[in-house]
């Protein structure tokens, strides 16, 4: 290793000297505690070599790993809120979403456009837990219904991947509107013929659990993702029950017959293309 590369140091056995790390090299497992070395666990679809722990990612990492290469083509890039509610609370509405766009690079919570997966046309969306945690607003409902569109009109399969804190409570009733909105494009996409593979990973909550993420004719779902509509500890609350083990887990929901099959990162690829070769798209 350099000894000169650095930040954080340790001491050479038998020298005295101290040999500096680069800072942010090494990282403790969140599944298994193990430390690993990031750049394997990033080359590694950004899941623990030790362990298999699928950690969060962002709609662009996402795009990439399952797009052939260069192939993805982004569409409906120029949609952007107007704020009809002026909400303000701490900061106004525009104030957060212009540090989000900032922060993320991303003008909204969602990535849609056309792809090859394993060689096979098809439309991509992928939600983006990195801008307001992928929270349902106005605007991440017309990509996801445009894309869907788009999709009946060219007889594509659509692929759309959750991952979700639910509506954005800054457009409120509008936000909700998109749950009903989506799922009328998803029933004229099936009443044309349409393929809709639906891909959960962790989270996928609220009103993307509550309509379009579990309306695919397939749904897949990445290991150990939670996926419900509210959080187990309020559902627990509400009921006064004790909650099964492993409850709102991909497994569970696989057991329980609401999933079709929980799928590593690794192996989603394959089974996309799959599917899309079983249904003749």
């Amino acid at each position: 290793m350099s000894q000169t590369t650095a930040r954080t140091t340790w001491s050479q056995s038998g020298t005295g000297k101290s040999t500096k790390v680069p800072e942010g090299l090494w990282m403790r497992c969140d599944g298994c505690g193990a430390m690993i070395y990031r750049k394997q666990m990033q080359a590694n679809l950004h899941v623990c070599p030790e362990c298999d722990h699928h950690y969060r990612i962002g709609a662009t990492v996402r795009v990439d790993q399952l797009a052939d290469d260069d192939s993805f083509e982004p569409m409906f890039t120029g949609l952007v809120t107007t704020d009809p509610l002026k909400f303000t609370d701490l900061k106004p509405y525009t104030a957060r979403l212009k540090a989000e766009q900032q922060r993320t690079g991303q003008r909204e919570g969602v990535q849609t456009g056309k792809a090859f997966i394993k060689g096979r046309p098809a439309m991509l969306a992928c939600l983006d837990l990195k801008f307001f945690m992928g929270t349902l607003s106005s605007v991440v409902g017309e990509k996801l219904t445009r894309a869907i569109e788009h999709a009946t009109d060219n007889d594509l399969p659509l692929v759309v991947v959750s991952c979700s804190g639910g509506a954005r409570m800054q457009e409120s009733g509008l936000s909700l509107m998109q749950m009903a909105k989506t799922s009328a494009a998803l029933a004229r996409f099936d009443d044309a013929g349409g393929l809709f593979i639906s891909v959960l990973t962790d989270p996928t909550t609220g009103g993307v659990s509550a309509s379009f993420a579990m309306l695919g004719d397939v749904i897949f779902a990445e290991p150990e993702a939670l996926v419900g509509f509210a959080g187990p500890r309020v559902i627990q609350q509400t009921i006064r029950q004790e909650l099964p083990e492993g409850f709102q887990t991909a497994e569970f929901l696989l057991e329980k017959g609401m999933v079709d099959r929980v799928v590593h990162r690794r192996d989603l690829r394959d089974e996309i293309a799959r599917v899309i070769d079983y249904a003749g798209k």
